[in-house]
């Protein structure tokens, strides 16, 4: 004899077909739940972490406030800035913020909007023998013209597209904290960074007599969120950007930036 089943036995063995189909599924649905790996090189007031070991700085916060409206959250780890990019480059990590190169979109994607833009400014030693020449140039052709060198951190991509391409001879050291004390050697003849990042590390050194920042500003440079192409995060930057947009419409990423100035401010003066 055949066994037939009744009508609301048939919808509950559908439902239970469907609940079970549904639950293949869930690992790519944990994936994409899954926090976004961020690589970071320590760097104050951009991204560092306190004596208490939370993170803090201006572009962990921004990022931070980005995802949590996007319903996301985000783990932070401290590398030399050459193997941030090469662990996003690897899949290691899903993400790293920076500048976008050509290089760097080869193995990464981003948005259109940046969050921020930097100054880049030159600096060099007070008792530079050509400090007035230093502080009469007025573009990065005028640096190789003059024969100057620069020294800046190994994986500076804006330096090696900007900087070295064009022929200036250029040195590189593991952390960018480090080219202040070969700036005040002697050992290169001027730096090319953002002011406020640049004050603290040069006073938290003692070089605060012996380098001087001049009046030349060479460029801006956006700072973007790049994702790794095989990250399974990566299809979040058009939300991202969106994100972007209304935290600078709302006044968010002022805010923000403005709580960092005003430490920057005390701590340079």
């Amino acid at each position: 004899m055949d066994l037939v089943l009744p009508n609301f036995f048939r919808q509950a063995l559908a439902r239970v077909v469907v609940a079970f189909c549904l639950a293949l599924s869930l690992p790519s649905v944990a994936v994409a739940q899954a926090p976004l790996r961020i690589d970071y090189p320590d760097f104050w007031p951009f991204f560092t972490r306190d004596e208490a070991g939370e993170m803090t700085g201006f572009f962990h916060d921004v990022v931070t406030e980005a995802l949590a409206r996007l319903g996301m959250r985000a783990t932070w780890h401290s590398f030399p800035w050459g193997r941030c990019q090469e662990n996003v480059r690897s899949g290691e990590a899903d993400a790293m913020i920076t500048v976008p190169t050509a290089e760097r979109l080869e193995y990464s994607r981003t948005h259109d909007a940046p969050f921020h833009l930097k100054e880049l400014v030159v600096f060099t030693r007070a008792d530079h023998p050509s400090r007035f020449e230093v502080e009469a140039l007025a573009s990065i052709d005028d640096i190789l013209a003059a024969g100057f060198s620069v020294v800046t951190y190994v994986g500076n991509g804006w330096n090696e597209v900007n900087i070295r391409s064009r022929g200036i001879r250029t040195y590189e050291v593991p952390y960018l904290k480090n080219v202040w004390l070969m700036l005040a050697q002697g050992r290169a003849d001027i730096v090319i960074e953002w002011p406020g990042g640049a004050w603290p590390d040069i006073k938290a050194q003692g070089l605060a007599q012996e380098i001087v920042q001049t009046g030349v500003v060479l460029e801006s440079m956006p700072f973007h969120l790049l994702v790794g192409r095989d990250s399974p995060h990566v299809d979040l930057l058009p939300r991202f950007n969106e994100t972007i947009l209304e935290m600078r419409h709302d006044g968010t990423i002022d805010s923000i930036l403005d709580t960092y100035l005003d430490q920057l401010r005390l701590d340079q003066y």
